[in-house]
């Protein structure tokens, strides 16, 4: 089979090749949808990341393709319904950092709870003081989860040992998960309502896209922290923006952006004018992060090794299954 993987590093490229042996291999560095198709046209098996835009055009350049592997949970990024329509395959991976992302958004958590943002970059002026860095305990705080699958779950499990109240919204609720980890499912107004802290662990789809929203902001609790480490699609910049200029909330965790790819294409951006619908979402994001009462990382919840180890040996296994005729982790 000849196999293109997009947006890899080099170490990624060696631990590919030790494991996919006897195949015709392609790798860059760049996005799929930033590279000339021609030099894939031949492919079989394409393995992309999110920054990967796989649109109808794209898949329309490469007649034969039989499979899609992205290397991500999420599958946004590709044009599923056009993908059946020309019997592509597209496997994901589903299972890799529920704890990695679980950690990480406690890292936010504890950020913003403790202000260890604003005292590092005091700290860096030499000053030492410590007027305004007064912080809150954890314990005995709400925190509220929206999406309970299995990053949710691990959210949960540490929350408990911080001794947090949980309460959760998800529109498949598991009363067993719930009795076992000790918590209550609830409404997501009941969710937004009375949590201290919410965060997000949905994907972004019709039905999940600006789920936080100016209607939706107002019914949070005043004074209450939203973290995001799932995409960044789910929350409106603009209604966010308003609701920390409001106070209604105090302040935000963020590891996704709404049009997070825009900003990493900014000079691309500038130059073509055919683009400049996207020059207010990119300075929304710029009004956004220059709050200091906003911390972001750059999507790498993610980010650890062994979830990056975990990734690849899932993308090879499903790429070895379809090879083999025995496919697995379809999306659809």
């Amino acid at each position: 089979m000849k196999i293109a993987f997009f947006e890899i590093k080099d170490w990624e490229k060696k631990y590919i090749q030790e494991k996919l042996i006897n195949q015709d291999l392609d790798f860059f560095e760049d996005t799929l949808d930033s590279t000339d198709i021609e030099k894939i046209k031949s492919c079989d098996i394409v393995s992309t990341f999110i920054y990967s835009k796989v649109s109808k055009d794209i898949l329309d350049k490469l007649p034969n393709l039989k499979m899609l592997a992205t290397r991500s949970t999420g599958f946004d990024h590709i044009d599923v319904k056009e993908s059946a329509k020309k019997n592509i395959s597209v496997c994901n991976v589903p299972f890799y950092g529920e704890n990695t992302v679980a950690e990480h958004t406690f890292a936010l958590i504890l950020a913003l709870s403790r202000n260890v943002h604003k005292a590092y970059v005091r700290t860096l002026n030499k000053d030492y003081s410590i007027e305004g860095l007064k912080g809150f305990d954890l314990k005995g705080r709400t925190l509220g989860v929206i999406g309970v699958g299995n990053i949710g779950k691990h959210v949960i499990r540490i929350a408990k040992s911080f001794s947090m109240h949980v309460l959760a919204y998800d529109p498949n609720p598991d009363n067993f998960v719930a009795e076992t980890l000790h918590f209550n499912y609830t409404t997501l107004d009941e969710v937004l309502a009375n949590s201290d802290i919410i965060t997000l662990h949905v994907p972004d789809n019709e039905h999940t896209h600006h789920m936080i929203n100016k209607e939706t902001i107002n019914k949070i609790k005043k004074g209450a922290i939203l973290i995001n480490t799932s995409r960044g699609g789910i929350v409106d910049t603009q209604a966010l923006i308003e609701a920390l200029n409001d106070k209604i909330i105090s302040g935000v965790g963020l590891d996704v952006l709404e049009g997070e790819e825009l900003i990493k294409e900014e000079k691309q951006l500038l130059s073509d004018p055919q683009k400049a619908e996207y020059f207010g979402q990119i300075m929304r994001d710029k009004e956004l992060l220059g709050k200091d009462n906003v911390v972001f990382t750059p999507h790498i919840a993610f980010y650890s090794q062994e979830a990056l180890e975990r990734i690849l040996d899932t993308t090879v296994d499903n790429i070895n299954n379809f090879i083999s005729g025995n496919s697995q982790n379809l999306v659809k």
